[in-house]
């Protein structure tokens, strides 16, 4: 699986818009649109955000494992 297809998964499994994820990444919603599309690469602060936000390990989000575990 590719990084931009797991983020766009684990945000649509948790019933956020693109919308509320941009803002929380404090982006337009376009930029994050293209974060899911692979188009445009996801800074490193970007993906520890998600991680945090979404309380999950890098290697999942990542796609390093198909395992997802807690952060804390």
């Amino acid at each position: 699986m590719y990084f931009y297809q797991r983020i766009k998964d684990i945000r649509e499994d948790s019933d956020k818009s693109q919308t509320e994820i941009a803002r929380i990444l404090n982006m337009k919603q376009q930029q994050y649109a293209r974060y899911e599309s692979g188009t445009q690469e996801i800074p490193l602060h970007h993906i520890i955000a998600l991680a945090k936000y979404y309380n999950i390990s890098l290697d999942y989000l990542t796609g390093l494992t198909d395992t997802p575990k807690k952060l804390f």
